[in-house]
């Protein structure tokens, strides 16, 4: 009878353990993900060929809906301006796909890309507003996946095998830094307003999820905008991270079938700036001014430049692509460790 008893009990562990895994047990491999979900900010998006050029991989808020068709046809697209780095970001580097120049279908990539980010998104217009009236906001960007992108990814796409990776704040924190408010407090509000969004992806069956921390944008070059003084500073951006990191935390407390990963970008990137010598950087204080010319990466000394892969920062605002590929192989190794 004992032994009957210890089996029920046995068997009851084994289910419990499968629906809410252990450190012992991890749901999460990197190994064996074989799609990534992005959502952000031009951080994060890539250009598609049903993209709105300069910012998406597919739609605007005035061309929200998609079919099938549209979604399975759209192509990544890989040149001088497909990004805002001058190159491939930090989620081509990561899974691969993408890379290449021209043309990039993510169905046929090792690790698919699938990326709904927006450059220019807030997280929401409740807190701050839009930079166009085209931008879809990280709030709208969950909800176009969920009506229509989700329930053709779903026919091939499997959950257990995905990523989704989330990286938003950089216009936020940016876009209200003088507002007249207990900052702490608002980077809490504009969390939990994130969360109800990570909610909704959730809800669809997916596990895995990726948080990205600032980078540090208190050492942006300076502009005409910010000559007085970087705005957001320091203090800042640590606020928004530790509220990015204790809703990470809560989520996984109501979540316990969810493995929640957050990436410590800022202090990582902030190391970079700091030993910069150690990543072929030479300049971590400027950048060149002629970024966006047709002949910069064959020759930048034609506008007077270094090549750009010798820069942290692209423009005022954005890393180099050089700089989004450090930061990919960290991730990754990140990830590997999980």
């Amino acid at each position: 009878m004992a032994s009957l008893k210890y089996s029920a009990a046995l068997t009851t562990l084994i289910a419990a353990s499968s629906a809410y895994p252990s450190p012992y047990q991890p749901a999460f491999s990197w190994a064996e993900t074989k799609h990534l979900i992005a959502f952000g900010d031009s951080y994060t998006y890539v250009q598609g060929t049903h993209g709105l050029q300069n910012y998406s991989f597919i739609g605007d808020a005035f061309d929200f809906g998609f079919s099938a068709s549209e979604l399975l046809s759209d192509r990544i697209v890989q040149n001088l301006t497909a990004t805002a780095e001058g190159g491939p970001n930090w989620v081509e580097y990561l899974t691969g796909c993408g890379l290449k120049p021209g043309l990039t279908n993510p169905r046929e990539c090792e690790k698919q890309l699938w990326d709904f980010a927006f450059a220019g998104s807030d997280i929401s217009t409740e807190y701050t507003p839009l930079h166009h009236n085209f931008t879809v906001s990280l709030v709208n960007q969950t909800k176009q996946f969920q009506l229509y992108a989700n329930p053709v990814l779903s026919t091939f796409v499997d959950p257990a095998k995905t990523l989704v990776g989330i990286w938003i704040g950089i216009n936020d924190i940016g876009d209200s830094a003088e507002y007249d408010v207990d900052f702490p407090t608002f980077y809490n509000e504009l969390m939990t307003t994130l969360f109800q969004s990570v909610q909704t992806i959730y809800d669809l069956g997916y596990r895995n999820y990726l948080f990205m921390k600032l980078p540090p944008l208190n050492r942006t070059p300076p502009n005409l905008i910010r000559a007085a003084g970087p705005l957001p500073n320091a203090t800042m951006v640590d606020w928004y991270d530790q509220a990015l990191s204790n809703h990470s935390t809560v989520f996984h407390e109501g979540h316990a079938d969810s493995t929640v990963m957050v990436f410590d970008t800022t202090t990582f990137l902030n190391g970079v700036l700091d030993n910069a010598a150690e990543y072929r950087i030479k300049n971590t204080t400027g950048y060149c001014a002629s970024y966006n010319q047709p002949y910069i990466v064959s020759d930048p000394a034609m506008y007077g430049c270094q090549p750009l892969s010798e820069y942290f920062w692209f423009n005022t605002g954005h890393m180099t692509s050089h700089t989004h590929k450090i930061l990919a192989a960290e991730v990754e190794k990140f990830l590997d460790e999980q």
